[in-house]
């Protein structure tokens, strides 16, 4: 069995790509197993940010959009990035009104230094519940967004989750946390029942 408190060793890094969003590294290493290999690593230079609103009525609110990546059209949780020097709660409220038009009056974290990929990446992840929504909240859109907004019961959500409609990692441990946080009493009762019910 491989000792679990071994480290990789950095040989030697370059850059071999960088924008305004990542920094691609190609490194020289010793793996765990004393093995050499080369390692790529994919430098995310903004936090991940996502919010699960909820309304009076226990429903959320989905954000639906074109994916580069998978040349695929996804629903969402309203999730963004933010600067590493921003606090996670204040990106987060940025994105609630950017994508929803909601401001909300109470946030409970939900997840928090969560690793994304990370075999490839150094993403790291923030979520925060959302409640107490009210509307009107004004925010601005990046220009590449073309997004629609859904607003469906959370018991629908996590459907979708579980069912694999909704396919973002993000959106999906976001679903499921809250879903686990109402069935085991973490959360204050109302929030919790309006979560649980039927809608």
């Amino acid at each position: 069995m491989i000792d679990k408190r071994r480290k990789w060793i950095t040989l030697s890094g370059q850059t071999v790509f960088e924008n305004r969003w990542i920094e691609v590294k190609s490194y020289k290493t010793i793996a765990p197993t004393g093995a050499a290999a080369d390692y790529g690593l994919v430098h995310i230079r903004n936090l991940a940010i996502g919010v699960l609103p909820i309304d009076e009525g226990g429903y959320t609110y989905l954000v639906g959009q074109e994916r580069f990546a998978f040349d695929h059209y996804s629903w969402e949780l309203p999730e963004g990035g933010g600067s590493r020097d921003v606090p996670p709660l204040e990106t987060a409220k940025r994105e609630l009104a950017e994508e929803t038009g909601l401001s909300a009056g109470r946030w409970r974290p939900l997840l928090e230094d969560v690793h994304l990929s990370n075999s490839l990446t150094d993403e790291r992840a923030y979520a925060f519940l959302a409640w107490d929504l009210t509307a009107g909240a004004e925010g601005e859109r990046d220009s590449t967004e073309d997004l629609s907004i859904r607003r469906l019961h959370f018991r629908e959500a996590v459907e979708m989750a579980v069912s694999g409609e909704i396919s973002d990692a993000f959106s999906l441990m976001m679903l499921l946390k809250a879903d686990y946080l109402a069935r085991t009493g973490a959360l204050p009762e109302s929030l919790a029942q309006l979560l649980l019910s039927g809608g």
